[in-house]
């Protein structure tokens, strides 16, 4: 008795010295690896203070796969495809702006930045339909299915079979066996609700279907929170989609607890398909490892006889950078006038942040549009922990009260408007892969105004003196979530 009791405390007591060797060396590995001091120091501090599960969240969550480059072929593929042309338009840039408005030229500085980040190559022909919630946006794209003659390209985040999913499942199918290349990418954790049958319907049917980096187990690989949160849609490369919604049916009815659901999505015509189509095809020869020729759209583009200057921005793991994040930044620190911006979630870095509240106290009208309620309870408070500090640097802050305002759109200076996929958090800048149409046009800058406006009416202003009165818990709860901010 007495040999194995001290047997059974030998193996604790190596354990023990096993896991605070394993433990001290990940605290190397994340300290090494040189990120935002706050991310590290909220990892250091989940992983020293929650014993086994803090090892466990970091070895799926944590580790940092812009530095690790897992994803190489994915950016090889698109950097080989884009590199001359983006280049040869950052050298010719302003030849190419020549004749466009001051308002216009005052951005060069932002497009020459996606074009040397993210290879966004500058498209000049587009016409772009601004569609406001899924009673605008699903009939359009449908309208687009239907008409499909040479190929559909659809990537999604979410994808559920429900009626909505069905509607667009058995248009898809019933095209795929009239001879049209079908292509189809969805999440596979955003998705989850998608089944092996309806796969292997889709599949019969003749349409092609891949997930995004599956999760099995008992694999349950690290990339789990690296996920594709892009909305894709492109059409015989002649008409394109992007923005915020999902195909699902709470994107038309919205949620009995929440009511609508307000979003923000976008029909393209023009030059600018193709672009988003590259985006697409990078995509997927990730998932199925087949190549196609990255300029199949241009020779369907259609030339709408419209100048409408039009940057398509991709970012993710893959990028060497955080794009959308530093075209999002350079914007706000030079805008000159106004900045709205409307965003379901709400955990910026440190650098937008401070740009925000910077330009708010240099004069600039600064306004940003939260949800009152949210489909996430931790995501609202970490939100909600920015209020107060955003107010005292003199941003107006709108919470949304007529249901649950998941649109994600930025404009600057009545000329640049960016709307599609990111949310204003570290998630969507660091982590997701994410898609954004960047559109340089002052009557394209005044509808997204006049939505913004529209949207002002369903909002109640936050004030100093009324935000201040909360009570402690509610404080106590809001500080907790922020702490977490950084790590998901």
């Amino acid at each position: 008795m007495i040999l194995a009791g001290n047997t059974i405390y030998i193996i604790k007591n190596l354990l023990t010295v096993i896991y605070l060797i394993a433990v001290f060396v990940i605290c190397l590995m994340i300290v090494f690896e040189n990120r935002n001091p706050l991310k590290t120091l909220s990892w250091l501090l989940v992983i020293l203070f929650v014993p086994v599960i803090g090892v466990i969240l970091y070895f799926f969550f944590g580790r940092n796969y812009r530095k690790q480059k897992i994803y190489t072929r994915k950016s090889m593929a698109d950097s080989a495809r884009l590199i001359g042309h983006a280049d040869r338009q950052a050298r010719l840039l302003s030849s190419v702006l020549a004749g466009e408005s001051d308002a216009i030229r005052s951005k060069s500085h932002l497009m020459h930045l996606m074009l040397k980040n993210n290879r966004s190559l500058l498209t000049l022909d587009n016409k772009i339909d601004l569609l406001v919630n899924g009673s605008q946006a699903f009939p359009s794209m449908l309208d687009a299915l239907a008409s499909a003659t040479s190929f559909i390209h659809l990537e999604f985040y979410r994808i559920e079979p429900d009626n909505i999913g069905m509607e667009f499942s058995e248009l898809m199918m019933r095209k795929a066996r009239e001879g049209v290349k079908v292509r189809v990418i969805y999440d596979d954790v955003g998705s989850w609700n998608i089944r092996k049958p309806f796969i292997n319907m889709m599949r019969d049917a003749g349409v092609q279907i891949f997930p995004f980096l599956p999760v099995r187990f008992p694999s349950f690989s690290s990339k789990i929170n690296y996920r594709n949160h892009r909305k894709i849609l492109v059409v015989d490369g002649k008409v394109g989609f992007v923005g915020g919604l999902n195909i699902a049916d709470k994107y038309l009815h919205g949620l009995p607890h929440l009511g609508p659901w307000v979003d923000t999505h976008l029909r393209v015509e023009g030059e600018a398909v193709a672009a988003l189509d590259r985006v697409f095809l990078a995509d997927w020869d990730f998932v199925s490892g087949e190549e196609l020729p990255p300029d199949g759209s241009l020779e369907h583009v259609v030339r709408t006889g419209n100048r409408c200057l039009v940057q398509v921005a991709s970012s993710g793991p893959d990028t060497d950078w955080a794009t959308i994040m530093q075209v999002y930044f350079s914007a706000i620190a030079t805008a000159k006038s106004s900045i709205y911006l409307t965003s379901p979630y709400f955990s910026p870095d440190e650098s937008l942040l401070t740009a925000l509240k910077t330009a708010a106290l240099s004069g600039v009208d600064v306004r940003m549009i939260f949800p009152e309620n949210s489909d996430s309870i931790i995501a609202n408070w970490n939100t909600r922990s920015y209020i107060m500090e955003l107010l005292e640097a003199g941003v107006r802050i709108f919470l949304y009260r007529n249901g649950f305002i998941h649109s994600k759109y930025l404009l600057v200076d009545s000329i640049f408007s960016s709307v599609g996929s990111p949310n204003v958090d570290v998630r969507s800048f660091d982590l997701d892969f994410e898609v954004t149409a960047l559109i340089y046009d002052e009557d394209f800058a005044l509808r997204l105004g006049v939505l913004f406006a529209e949207d002002l009416k369903n909002c109640a202003e936050v004030t100093i003196q009324e935000w201040s009165k909360r009570n402690r818990r509610e404080r106590y709860r809001e500080s907790l979530a922020r702490i977490f901010g950084p790590l998901y």
